[in-house]
């Protein structure tokens, strides 16, 4: 049995969470291998929605277990306000989520950190979240970092020491802070995580793949996010692309499956950072009104453009997509014309690959396609999709080379729709 992949295609929010759990019944393990809180996987059900930050969206599902691989930066705080949430709704969560102990931890010093560098780079702000995700991977790189391991030693004094580090970090800044307001709050999230089951992760993992268990890495953020293939520097600090899965679960190469890439019908961007086909007039609006794009972490309003094929390619052949699911059709239901980027075109070059960089001067080359002007929000079947909106599916696969197996029509469970 091989560990299947699934991960976003574009800038993040392509609607992970809610695939993940439709599809959790069919595996024993949902895995988060990377990222941390600045990821909000929004899941919606029974009329309610629910939006996990650092737990894996297999988490409603009684059956399947849930980890947070060594890949993972957790934070104690968000983490126990997911936990009391869960709690309130009747959900106990304590024997179906287990977490790495190499996983690392976010300090309050993080957050003060992220938020004196942010504050530091003036107008040339990469657009964080501000959660302490990017100084704790760099802890963790600088072999300085604390992990969930740390919990059961020592503890303390590890916190300590590390938060000595971060004050004299800080000294180079220009920037009012008090870590102590934030250190009881910490604590707490420290005991609510001592509750739960921590794990060597890598071993588990490898183990349940001999047993013939089905397992689902799942991934936050997207691919043009990835700290290595990205819109560097306006990007994330983990390896979002399906090469994370091996580092951040400890799976080897060849104990890959099937790679489900997510994308949107249209494409959106959260912060700062190049955006080829955004869109700044009343159609930007629109799609960004009817798709209630605002951030599920941040509460930011999206940026709102037409889908880019030329970034879409180039995710596909990074992480070796062999299927793929289009989330937000019925989004473009009222449009008359739906445009698709096919190629760049920089500085009168015509480009079909996507470029070492990408900024201002970058414009996209769309073709269009009628729009389908009908309400798919009631649709449960392939068989009543428009014959526009098949011939947008098709004309898709054709150009990314990958069949698209779900479509969703709207954010519940019954609305993903399997079309192969």
């Amino acid at each position: 049995m091989k560990i299947d992949v699934i991960l976003g295609l574009q800038w993040g929010d392509e609607g992970k969470g809610k695939i993940v759990d439709v599809l959790s019944p069919e595996y024993d393990v949902i895995a988060r291998f990377q990222g941390g809180p600045n990821a909000g996987h929004t899941l919606e059900f029974n009329n309610i929605k629910h939006v996990l930050h650092n737990i894996p969206s297999g988490i409603f599902r009684k059956n399947t277990l849930n980890i947070i691989g060594n890949g993972v930066v957790l934070d104690p705080v968000i983490f126990k306000r997911e936990v009391d949430t869960l709690e309130k709704m009747g959900v106990d969560i304590t024997h179906n989520l287990v977490i790495s102990r190499k996983a690392h931890l976010i300090l309050p010093s993080h957050r003060i950190l992220d938020a004196a560098s942010e504050q530091a780079k003036g107008k040339g702000k990469i657009g964080s979240t501000l959660k302490g995700i990017g100084p704790t991977y760099m802890d963790k790189t600088g072999r300085n970092g604390l992990r969930v391991g740390d919990i059961e030693s020592r503890f303390r004094e590890k916190y300590n020491a590390l938060v000595e580090k971060h004050k004299n970090l800080l000294k180079i800044y220009d920037f009012t802070y008090n870590i102590e307001e934030n250190e009881d709050e910490f604590f707490e999230g420290i005991k609510t995580l001592s509750k739960f089951k921590f794990i060597d992760s890598e071993h588990v993992v490898n183990k349940y793949v001999k047993e013939g268990k089905k397992i689902l890495a799942e991934g936050a953020q997207g691919t043009m996010l990835d700290i290595d293939f990205g819109s560097y520097p306006f990007v994330t600090s983990s390896n979002t692309i399906c090469a994370g899965v091996c580092t951040g679960l400890g799976a080897p190469p060849s104990g890959i499956g099937e790679v489900m890439g997510i994308f949107k019908a249209y494409c959106t961007r959260v912060g700062s950072g190049p955006f080829p086909t955004e869109l700044f007039d009343q159609t930007g609006e629109d799609l960004r009104k009817i798709g209630h794009e605002f951030g599920a972490t941040t509460g930011r309003p999206r940026r709102c453009g037409w889908i880019d094929l030329v970034a879409l390619k180039y995710s596909i052949m990074l992480n070796g997509v062999t299927q793929l699911i289009m989330t937000k059709a019925d989004v473009l239901d009222t449009f008359d014309n739906i445009r698709v980027a096919t190629a760049y075109n920089m500085s009168g070059i015509t480009l079909s690959d996507f470029p070492y960089e990408i900024d201002e001067t970058t414009k996209p080359v769309y073709t269009d396609h009628p729009g389908w002007k009908t309400d798919l929000t009631s649709i449960r079947n392939k068989s009543q999709f428009p014959e526009a909106l098949k011939k947008y599916i098709a004309f898709l696969e054709m150009e990314l080379g990958v069949p698209i197996t779900y479509v969703s029509v709207g954010p519940d469970r019954e609305q993903i729709i399997k079309i192969k």
